[in-house]
């Protein structure tokens, strides 16, 4: 009777184990993309955002990311991808304002998957609160909108952050980061948390390792499988091969697992969706 009662205790762990493994095989992927769309700029002459607008939708709509964040959104542009992104909800705030003057880092999340609990904005500078002022060394004021989403199939809660760093501020750069670190442990300590960005970093830069040190994992780094090049600036195609860098990024808490890792180079027959490359990763939530 001993022997039978070890056998079932025995059978009944190695269920239990592999019912865990199962779940865990059977968690949806979560798709994320980070794409800077280029503001919509006259000089950009055959590469205004007139011509590239529906090749954008097409593409986002094609690979169907759950989360995306975006940079360098003017509000005409935004306006633009949510009547052709409408299985979208967006989220987002002009940086000079707070309401629709200047670029936007906004927030777009699968409307059938989610469920919004709470967004908001802040600036990136020693006054996050105040929208339109410049922080530190910035050439730029910049802002970052951040959202807590729940998954309407199972609960599950999770915090998603967008931003764009300065161009020219390396203090504002670092500091930056440090500020959203801050703010995930402020709004959501608890919770799984994404970064997307355009951080113009390139892979060894302080920011990035700020990010790593806070806990964040750099999904071109950790991923199971990569795909695409290892650059996502290209300057609409002007740049040489040897010129372009990565300044794009997906960034997951720890209790994530990255499985796939792309740098997405489609190019419409009429010309490019952006100057920069979206990038597109898998996560599961554990």
């Amino acid at each position: 009777m001993k022997h039978i009662a070890l056998l079932t205790c025995v059978c009944g762990l190695m269920l239990l184990g592999s019912c865990k493994n199962q779940s865990a095989q059977n968690e949806q992927p979560l798709e994320v993309m980070t794409f800077n769309v280029r503001l919509d700029a006259p000089s950009d002459s055959a590469n205004n955002w007139k011509y590239r607008k529906d090749n954008v939708c097409q593409m986002i709509t094609y690979y169907q990311p759950d989360l995306l964040g975006m940079q360098e959104v003017r509000h005409n542009q935004m306006e633009d991808l949510k009547q052709g992104l409408p299985q979208y909800t967006a989220l987002g705030v002009g940086r000079d304002d707070g309401k629709e003057a200047g670029e936007y880092c906004p927030i777009f999340f699968n409307s059938h998957r989610f469920t919004l609990v709470e967004y908001g904005n802040f600036s990136l500078s020693e006054q996050p609160e105040t929208i339109g002022i410049k922080g530190w060394d910035a050439s730029y004021n910049r802002i970052t909108t951040w959202a807590i989403l729940q998954e309407k199939s199972n609960g599950k809660k999770l915090v998603f952050f967008n931003t764009h760093l300065d161009n020219d501020g390396e203090i504002a750069r670092k500091e930056g980061v440090q500020l959203i670190l801050n703010k995930i442990k402020e709004i959501a300590p608890h919770m799984p948390a994404i970064i997307t960005g355009d951080f113009n970093c390139t892979p060894d830069e302080t920011p990035l390792q700020t990010l790593e040190k806070g806990g964040m994992e750099n999904a071109s780094k950790v991923a199971a499988i990569t795909y695409g090049p290892s650059w996502s600036f290209h300057d609409f195609g002007r740049l040489p091969l040897e010129e372009r860098v990565l300044l794009d990024y997906v960034f997951v808490s720890g209790g994530m697992k990255t499985n796939r890792y792309r740098v997405i180079q489609d190019r419409p027959e009429n010309g490019f969706l952006s100057d920069h490359d979206p990038v597109l990763v898998d996560v599961i939530l554990q």
